[in-house]
């Protein structure tokens, strides 16, 4: 990616640039043609740049609709590691970014997180479902009047696609994500649990009906007038479907997303009788983490759920005989 700005008197070029494993750094040109770029700028410390950071591979996944669904896509074998039979798929936030590209993600921790699990074995797919942004008007339009409809069946063609091409079994395929990501993880454990093995919602939307105006009336019109799109979009009426170990993870001054959606999806789950869910509370926390132990809690716990229940702890406990998840 080129972030371009001329001088005011238009000799030179100062660009921001980035790629897919390196982050933004400035660099200046002089305004013409076959000019080289000086980069002014090192912004990660000489230990990062050390790593092995990669250029994930874009895939197209078939939706069972027939489209062609792009994906980013993080391999054992990119980091030198062995499958351990198991795969995660993120889902992005926001429902209307673009985050299959070559240049810098702005989930920068999630893409390093991706790195550690494919080197402890996962196959990790990050997908651009349907609704992200970049792929033209049908695209963006395709979840008008239903969230969790072909936004989620794209993630469960992305479990298909990882029993397809890598032998996945669905019991040990998870799925996490943030905000909308967290939206599409309740609806995937909610209403397609025999797609998946385990989930983490980080600041999940529970209830349409009960989040901003704003971005809401545009995709679902509003409750009073289409009560048939909340309903059948809000995971809190489908929780009674949910089968496969669930982490609810949410900030209490979270003011995008507020913390009573998970109180009340809390309570729900209680009243069901599950038990195969647990909730972490961030009790200085937004909508976005500003502390690094909250950060590494989180992502701590996300780990430990899927080495726990679809990953190489799983795998040990099965194979040594018969048991409960």
């Amino acid at each position: 990616m080129h972030q371009p700005t001329l001088s005011p008197d238009e000799q030179w070029i100062a660009n921001v640039h980035s790629s897919a494993n390196r982050p933004p750094e400035l660099f200046l040109m002089r305004n013409r043609a076959g000019a080289e770029m000086a980069q002014l700028t090192t912004s990660p410390t000489a230990q990062w740049r050390a790593g092995p950071w990669i250029v994930p591979e874009i895939v197209w996944i078939t939706a069972s609709d027939g489209v062609k669904v792009p994906a980013r896509i993080y391999r054992p074998k990119d980091m030198n590691a062995q499958p351990n039979g198991a795969g995660v798929i993120f889902v992005h936030g926001a429902g209307y970014l673009h985050n299959v590209h070559n240049y810098w993600s702005s989930y920068s921790r999630e893409y390093m997180f991706h790195h550690l699990l494919a080197s402890r074995g996962y196959v990790v797919l990050d997908i651009d479902y349907r609704g992200s942004a970049g792929y033209g008007r049908d695209w963006r339009t395709a979840i008008y009047r239903h969230t969790g409809g072909r936004d989620l069946q794209d993630h469960v063609d992305g479990s298909r696609y990882l029993q397809r091409e890598f032998g996945i079994d669905p019991e040990r395929i998870g799925i996490y994500g943030g905000s909308y990501g967290g939206f599409i993880t309740l609806m995937a454990l909610f209403t397609e649990p025999k797609h998946f093995g385990a989930g983490a919602g980080l600041r999940s939307v529970t209830d349409w009906a009960h989040y901003n105006h704003g971005y809401t009336a545009q995709i679902l019109n509003t409750p009073d007038k289409d009560s048939l799109s909340f309903r059948r979009s809000s995971p809190i009426y489908f929780a009674e479907g949910l089968e496969d170990p669930l982490l609810i993870a949410h900030g209490m001054v979270d003011v995008n997303v507020h913390f009573q959606d998970v109180v009340r999806l809390a309570q729900r789950l209680i009243e069901l009788g599950k038990q195969n869910w647990e909730m972490a509370v961030y009790p200085v926390e937004d909508h976005g983490f500003v502390r690094p132990d909250s950060w590494t809690d989180e992502y701590t716990r996300i780990f430990k759920l899927f080495e726990r229940h679809i990953g190489a702890s799983r795998e040990s406990r099965t194979s040594s005989g018969p048991g409960r998840r």
